[in-house]
């Protein structure tokens, strides 16, 4: 029968616990999100990098064709400088004088006429005109710059009001033969200009394009706001240099107004160059509505998985609670509340090799009732099993261990398994047993019992059925002492303890 049991608990199918379930939804669910959350992330960080590549190619394309523009102007400007070094100029008539000095120049409806200033500042020749109104730009930035510098070379003034509209004023100095300071040739480009240029380009009502000196003066801006334009950004505090590089980006609230924009800088090193900015927001409305679907569906999923796992934890949950009452109807004795003898023989055997590897004693009480069989003929099968309902309480209370084994071995005979107790310790507690059993026996009719003790310490090749024959065979010899006793095992060959 033990061998049987053995197998039987061999085959038992190994089954998930309702924490193990919970515990490994819980971490699948979390690497899930993980997972989602990171894909997400490399998403919201291609929209990033495709707006700021997008942002760079519109930047590089505006300042492509702004410094075009000004190379080309400043060309004109150099023929006017040089050309005024001509001996012959001051021989000839205005008329031939412009030819020979704005022959090549530049001309288009955003660019300004190209002026002359001597010395002094006053107006001298005007490409529109041949007979130019007084005129004194001498306290102008772009004159007292070439004034003063004779290396200035190019000069970008600030934003201004010249002649009637908003424009960039493009100077340079003129020089004689010894390097002397003879005047200022001058040009402008109209607000005009940029206005169309940002007109042919297909941006988002947010989006921001601005021209900047390398002083990171704003020349130029969209949207436009005619306050900002002429600012300059190095007396901003809160803005610094290094947040936006050559070539580089920033996201965030930029210096002009609090809209949060990806910006990127274009890399060029022509005198102007380009910011161009696109709020975050628009750039990324795909990904946010993308995320929005994922994390909906992920949410679902989630709570599907975890309503799931609850569910199952549950039904885990009463599956093992009614496995565990069916055990312990399957190892319990039904009338005593005791361990029947099958949980006995299955303790025992585990308690056996326990003590033959730790070298430890262990202790059996056999106890049976006395004259019992002659009580349940008198008094009925119902008041014998009263009585042994009263030796199980009795035999409860002195076994309290949590290794100790109180079993029914069958009839009126109970089995105590006392782990690591030698035979004088487990001769104490039997006696305690006969005592109580004695001491609750109403007065009409006293019930006894009778006690068989052993105690040895295993050793190999040793069987624990030999431990239950000499428990018996003590029991035997306190029924044939007169009952109502306790005798202690003595067999020397097998190291018992008397």
């Amino acid at each position: 029968m033990l061998s049987g049991w053995r197998d039987v608990t061999a085959r038992r199918p190994w089954r998930i616990s309702a924490k193990l379930l919970i515990i490994s939804s819980v971490v699948t669910v979390i690497g899930f999100s993980a997972i989602c959350v990171n894909v997400m992330l490399d998403m919201r960080r291609g929209e990033e990098a495709l707006a700021r590549q997008t942002l760079e190619n519109l930047a590089t394309t505006i300042e492509s064709d702004i410094s075009r523009n000004i190379e080309i102007y400043d060309l004109s400007l150099k023929a006017v400088a040089n050309n005024l070094l001509l001996p012959e100029l001051a021989t000839v008539s205005k008329p031939v004088r412009h030819l020979i000095l704005f022959d090549h120049a530049m001309t288009a409806k955003h660019f300004g006429a190209i002026q002359v200033f001597n010395a002094e500042g006053k107006l001298t020749i005007d490409a529109s005109t041949l007979d130019p109104a007084p005129e004194n730009r001498s306290e102008e930035d772009y004159f007292s710059v070439h004034r003063d510098n004779p290396g200035a070379g190019l000069f970008i003034s600030r934003p201004m009001l010249f002649r009637g509209a908003y424009s960039i004023v493009l100077s340079r100095r003129v020089s004689d033969t010894d390097g002397g300071f003879m005047g200022v040739v001058a040009g402008s480009i109209r607000f005009s200009y940029f206005h169309e240029l940002f007109d042919r380009l297909n941006l988002g009502p947010e989006d921001s394009i601005t021209v900047l000196r390398r002083d990171r003066t704003i020349m130029m801006r969209r949207p436009f706001d005619l306050d900002v334009i002429g600012k300059n950004l190095g007396t901003r505090q809160d803005w610094k240099a290094d947040n936006l590089r050559a070539g580089g980006a920033y996201a965030g609230q930029g210096p002009v107004d609090t809209t949060p924009r990806l910006y990127v800088r274009s890399s060029g090193t022509s005198p102007l160059f380009v910011v161009a900015g696109k709020p975050l927001s628009a750039v990324f409305e795909l990904w946010r509505k993308e995320a929005y679907r994922i994390g909906a569906v992920v949410v679902a999923l989630i709570l599907f998985v975890l309503g799931s796992t609850l569910v199952l934890a549950r039904e885990i949950g009463r599956r093992a609670e009614a496995e565990r009452k069916l055990e312990e109807m399957a190892t319990t004795d039904a009338l005593t509340g005791l361990k029947n003898r099958r949980k006995f023989d299955s303790v025992i055997d585990v308690e056996w090799r326990r003590a033959m590897r730790q070298k430890a004693p262990v202790a059996l009480l056999m106890i049976d009732a006395d004259h019992f069989k002659a009580y349940n003929d008198t008094f009925g099968h119902q008041a014998g099993d009263q009585v042994l309902v009263g030796i199980a309480i009795c035999i409860s209370d002195s076994v309290s261990r949590a290794g100790d084994c109180a079993a029914r071995y069958g009839g009126e005979e109970f089995a105590v398994l006392l782990p690591s107790t030698s035979a004088p310790d487990a001769f104490k507690v039997a006696e305690t047993i006969r005592a109580k059993v004695q001491g609750w026996s109403d007065d009409e009719v006293i019930s006894t019992v009778s006690c068989g003790v052993a105690s040895l310490v295993p050793s190999a090749g040793m069987d624990w059925a030999v431990l239950v024959a000499a428990a018996d065979k003590a029991l035997y010899a306190a029924k044939a002492g007169g009952r109502n006793q306790s005798v202690v095992a003595s067999l020397p060959k097998l190291s018992l303890v008397a």
